[in-house]
Formats: C-alpha cells, structure tokens, sequence
C-alpha cells in the first residue's frame, strides 16, 4: 500500500512517530531541550510556545512517569492525546450545541 492509499489514522500515526524519531534519534528518547524544540516546531499552533524554562520543567515532570529525566514514545503519546483530547472541540461543528 502506497503512502496515498493509508487511511488517514493510519497516516497520523506513522507521522507522530516520524516527528518523535525525528527529534529523539536513535535512542528513542527525548531530553528537556528535545521536547522543548520539538513543541515549538511541531505544535506551536495548538500549545504555545515553551520560551520559560519553569512551563517546561513542569510539563517534563508530568509527562515523565517513570522519572528516568527522559520521555519514551509511550509518555510523548500520552502529551499527544492529551493535546488532542484539548484541541477536539474546536474542530467539532456544533460541539457546544449538544
């Protein structure tokens, strides 16, 4: 199956992990600085951008569960569905309507 032929979903999934190992290389995980340009490039139009270190330190320590300073792929999902759960609403016609 050509790239044309994946059903959306299926697209935006082999992207979130592209941009991921675009940012993280080959070790799988993202450092402060990482995550920090990785926001600021690949998100800016849904989360501000990251310009204080204290927003940064705090958003790191949520998303990093298991408290090894890096984020895996499983936690970076979890800031993926956390910003499209947040974002749903505005691309829902009549969302408030309801």
């Amino acid at each position: 199956m050509s790239e044309e032929q994946k059903p959306d979903l299926e697209g935006a999934m082999i992207t979130i992990i592209r941009v991921f190992h675009k940012y993280s290389g080959h070790k799988c995980n993202l450092k402060k600085a990482e995550l920090k340009d990785l926001i600021n490039n690949e998100m800016s139009h849904f989360i501000t951008r990251i310009q204080e270190n204290e927003t940064l330190d705090e958003l790191f320590a949520d998303l990093d569960q298991n408290g090894d300073l890096e984020i895996d792929f499983q936690e970076f999902v979890t800031l993926i569905a956390m910003v499209t759960s947040a974002c749903h609403e505005l691309f829902t016609p009549n969302y408030h309507q309801k």
